[in-house]
């Protein structure tokens, strides 16, 4: 068992945990679904359980901390009779201590894990600059599954007990298990404790409707990777390991196909995560929202890994332009460049911070800060610009709710992600250069009209069942634009359609899923994240 797509997980880790929680008395649930999550993290990263066991164990004696300093504050403050502030801000720094103490704890984890080498590198390159030639050979140690996605969990745990969003926990179990839910420790949804904690320690029954809506939603999922993301793995592959050997319009392929693959991967796994929560009654966020819909760069990034985006826009966006330097810098700003660029410029340091962040934590590697700047430019300029385009298409008569306008952004909008993606799969970022530039320069279609494009890993076959799949997934897409709850609809129908509705998915699955000698299974690849 290596990943929720292995025949020992789908066939009997997770009937198994199912058969047991039901059969459990509602208060004993919590538990089943904390040993499977333990169970779960332990067979993939083995004795590397031992940091998520660090983790939540930090955030919990640091939530406590805090926890009883808010405790203390809230007595003082009641009997004193003037000197309030000082109590407040006294208790606060105290209070920020302690959730720093777990932030680094948490962080230092991750960097450690994931970014130490990187950083050796970092600091080799910057030395040697001035004539030191330090050669750190920093190891790269193998990272705990999911450590990027549950350490986003764990710091906004402390953040939000220290902000007072939530009260510090003082179940030490229900605080393992909001960190450790098995359906999502691999790739998310970075879940918030007040989103998730309460559900998972609910106990809800396993009832058919959750059970159907679950399966379906899972077997959706399922398609989308195996299906669609596997089959195209080894064209992608191909094509970004031997960039070299190939014209501009297998560049280009590869690129549109390696987005094709990224998106039905993720989200592929995202439903899947969602089906499981659903099936023990737990309401997981939606992480995509039809992002292949969007008209702009920062529309595309509000619909696609939603839970980072709104991480790191509470977490690190708003502290960083609320702060007083951003405050400050947008005083003085107003007054140089006017009320409409002033701001900018403090939101644009925000919005380096969030992009780098972004950047960096999808990997360690030039080319993942390099996607992260990639977007952070596009969506200043697209702030700049937008006023003047308004204005232009005003003056032009032009409709910008009209149908041909909306399809040009769309459009627009597709080229930009996919050489996005082009910079962000490929094999460090020279190489990514490389390839935009023969994607540019030698663009041509020979390659498709001499069968060429027929020899790199996919058939004439292939090709239409990824063609069919798209327009599939472009139906349900826009049905879902449209506000069309699609699982309630089946769910609501009688019970000879729901089931000829699920065994249709589920044979379409097994007919044309990538299976055999000619495919290799393919992990999900945000887990690498």
């Amino acid at each position: 068992m290596t990943s929720y797509f292995t025949l020992m997980f789908l066939g009997l880790f997770l009937p198994l945990t199912v058969v047991v929680y039901a059969a459990v008395p509602k208060k004993g649930r919590w538990v089943v679904l904390l040993l499977a999550s333990y169970a779960f993290f332990f067979v993939l990263s083995r004795a590397l359980i031992i940091a998520l066991v660090v983790s939540t164990l930090s955030i919990y004696v640091c939530g406590r901390g805090m926890g009883a300093l808010i405790a203390q504050r809230d007595a003082a403050l009641k009997e004193a009779q003037s000197g309030k502030k000082a109590i407040r801000a006294a208790y606060a720094r105290k209070m920020k201590g302690v959730m720093v103490a777990g932030l680094v704890v948490n962080l230092g984890l991750l960097a450690a894990f994931k970014y130490l080498h990187f950083f050796g590198r970092i600091i080799d390159g910057a030395l040697a600059l001035v004539g030191i030639h330090l050669n750190l050979e920093l190891p790269v140690w193998a990272a705990p599954i999911g450590i990027s996605f549950y350490t986003l969990m764990a710091a906004s745990y402390l953040v939000d007990v220290f902000r007072g969003t939530i009260p510090a926990e003082r179940h030490l179990g229900k605080v393992a298990l909001f960190l450790g839910f098995f359906p999502q420790i691999m790739e998310g949804p970075i879940a918030r404790f007040g989103q998730t904690a309460d559900q998972l320690m609910a106990g809800s029954p396993v009832t058919r409707a959750n059970l159907y809506a679950g399966t379906l939603r899972m077997l959706y999922g399922l398609c989308k990777k195996i299906i669609v993301a596997d089959r195209l793995n080894a064209l992608v592959k191909l094509v970004f390991d031997n960039y070299g050997c190939y014209d501009g319009g297998i560049i280009a392929l590869g690129a549109i196909l390696y987005t094709l693959q990224l998106y039905c991967d993720f989200s592929g796994t995202m439903d899947l995560a969602l089906g499981m929560g659903r099936i023990f009654g737990v309401t997981l966020p939606e992480n995509f929202r039809q992002p292949f819909f969007s008209r702009t760069a920062g529309g595309f990034w509000n619909r696609w890994h939603i839970t980072l985006g709104t991480w790191l826009r509470d977490y690190v966006y708003y502290p960083v332009s609320l702060s007083k330097p951003a405050k400050s810098l947008t005083k003085h700003a107003r007054k140089k460049l006017g009320n409409r660029y002033g701001p900018l410029l403090a939101s644009s340091l925000a919005l380096i911070c969030v992009w780098l962040g972004n950047g960096l934590w999808h990997g360690a590697g030039s080319q993942y800060l390099f996607f992260g700047i990639y977007y952070f430019v596009l969506i200043v300029a697209g702030s700049l610009i937008e006023p003047s385009a308004a204005r232009l298409a005003e003056k032009l008569g032009v409709s910008r709710e009209a149908w041909g306008y909306r399809a040009f952004q769309i459009a627009r909008t597709l080229v930009i992600i996919v050489v996005g993606e082009l910079f962000f799969r490929a094999n460090g970022l020279h190489a990514g250069f490389d390839m935009f530039g023969i994607m540019v320069s030698q663009f041509s279609l020979e390659s498709f009209a001499d069968g060429t494009v027929l020899k790199l890993g996919m058939d004439a076959k292939d090709f239409a069942v990824v063609g069919v799949s798209v327009v599939v997934l472009l139906v349900v897409g826009l049905l879902r634009e449209r506000g069309v709850d699609i699982v309630g609809k089946i769910g609501a129908q009688k019970l000879p359609v729901r089931w000829i509705v699920w065994y249709a998915v589920f044979l379409v699955l097994l007919i044309f899923g990538a299976y055999g000698a000619a495919y290799t299974p393919v992990d999900p690849m945000y887990a690498q994240f």
